[in-house]
Order: structure tokens, then C-alpha cells, then sequence
């Protein structure tokens, strides 16, 4: 995507080892909720998780990296632990990867989720020219809100409305 043609400066390092291609990337460890993210969104994701763990909310980042085969495992493993998840891309919300990761979330780790899984897509229309692509692509602003949303609602408080640990 262009809007991150500039945004990385850095020499890739060439060990000769090939990444994998049916794993996800554990880009950052977290105990209150899940960021499943890939591609260009990946970028506010990090920024939104950095800017929640000033507030004290820890979000462990999963960059999906492969859509095909996709890891399963390793978003399920990050949602038994956190309980929350919210899954990130810009694609349209409809009939894409982000429903299938919500819909194997709600089927294989429902046990597991404080909330329901909650996405933050692009819309179910054509992605808007150039000037307009910031009214249609996944915000960091976005992200950080529903997190601290959804983590406030599931936060047990006791008899005199104090949050318990």
C-alpha cells in the first residue's frame, strides 16, 4: 500500500533462514486483550497497543502474516490468555479473512472471551480516492477507543463500585 510505501526505513537482514509460512507473528506480549492484525494495519495496531499501555492496557499483537494457510493456533493460544480479542484490517467487514478469524475465535475459544470478538474494517463499499482514504481505513483512534472500551466493561468491581485486580 502506498500510505506505507515511505514508512519503514530499515535494511532487511538476510541470514539465508526463510520465515515461515504457515505461522503468525507474535509482535508483542500482552495480558488484556489480543490485536490480530496484517498487511498495512499493522502499523496502527502497534501504535494503538503502545498508546493503551500508557493507559495500562496490555495488548499482546498478532501479525498474521500468512492469510493461506492462516495459524489458528496461535491467535487462540493469545485469546485464552487475554480473553479479549479485536481483529484489524482494511478490507471491507463483510466475507473476508477478519470474519473467518472472528468466527473460528467464537467456535474454538469461546470458553475463553470476556466480550465478544469485535473487528474494526474498512466498509462494506468501494475504498475511496486518494484524499478520502483516512474516512474508510482502520484509525489508531478507533482502536485504542473500542480496547478501552472493552476492557472497561469486564473489569469486576466490588460492593462500593471499586475495580477489583
Amino acid at each position: 500500500p502506498k500510505r506505507i510505501y515511505r514508512l519503514f526505513h530499515s535494511e532487511v537482514k538476510d541470514d539465508g533462514e526463510g520465515l515461515p509460512l504457515d505461522k503468525s507473528f507474535l509482535l508483542r506480549q500482552g495480558r488484556d486483550m489480543t490485536l490480530v492484525s496484517w498487511g498495512a494495519s499493522i502499523n496502527e495496531t502497534m501504535q494503538a497497543a503502545s498508546l493503551l499501555a500508557r493507559d495500562g492496557i496490555e495488548c499482546e499483537v498478532i501479525d498474521v502474516a500468512s492469510i493461506s494457510p492462516i495459524d489458528h493456533d496461535t491467535i487462540i493460544q493469545s485469546v485464552q490468555k487475554t480473553g479479549r480479542c479485536i481483529v484489524i484490517h482494511e478490507a471491507p467487514r463483510s466475507c473476508g479473512l477478519g470474519a473467518e478469524i472472528a468466527a473460528t475465535l467464537s467456535e474454538r475459544a469461546f470458553p475463553y472471551l470476556r466480550e465478544p470478538v469485535a473487528r474494526i474494517t474498512g466498509y462494506d463499499t468501494v475504498m475511496p480516492y486518494f484524499r478520502n482514504e483516512s474516512n474508510y481505513l482502520p484509525g489508531v483512534e478507533q482502536i485504542t477507543e473500542l480496547a478501552a472500551v472493552m476492557c472497561r466493561a469486564a473489569t469486576p468491581v466490588d460492593a462500593d463500585g471499586n475495580k477489583e485486580a
